[in-house]
């Protein structure tokens, strides 16, 4: 394949992001070679979150379907991806477990 034809090579991604009472996924269609942090940019979540604020999105850890990527930047996306925007935990899993132990749900 030339490097003219992957430049307009196009490939669909999705983008979401969640919290406890909503969620959002951004369906986008992107030049081959873009990076998961890049889409993520691309999808400009934070008109769609504005109280995490710009800052949030181009710093988040960045998955794929489950999959935490350790270098967003360098991992490059391929037809189908879902990359997942992931928050701070809100509660420490270990304090959750006790006070559901406790019945405190």
């Amino acid at each position: 394949m030339a490097h003219s034809d992957i430049e307009q090579t196009r490939i669909n991604v999705e983008v979401a992001f969640a919290e406890p009472h909503r969620q959002h996924v951004v369906a986008l269609t992107v030049p081959a070679g873009t990076s998961a942090r890049d889409v993520v940019e691309v999808a400009d979540l934070s008109t769609l979150f504005p109280e995490r604020g710009a800052d949030f999105f181009s710093h988040a850890p960045l998955g794929i379907y489950g999959q935490a990527l350790r270098e967003p930047a360098r991992h490059v996306l391929v037809e189908g991806d879902r990359v997942e925007v992931y928050r701070p935990l809100e509660v420490d899993p270990k304090q959750a477990r006790l006070a559901r132990a406790r019945g405190g749900d």
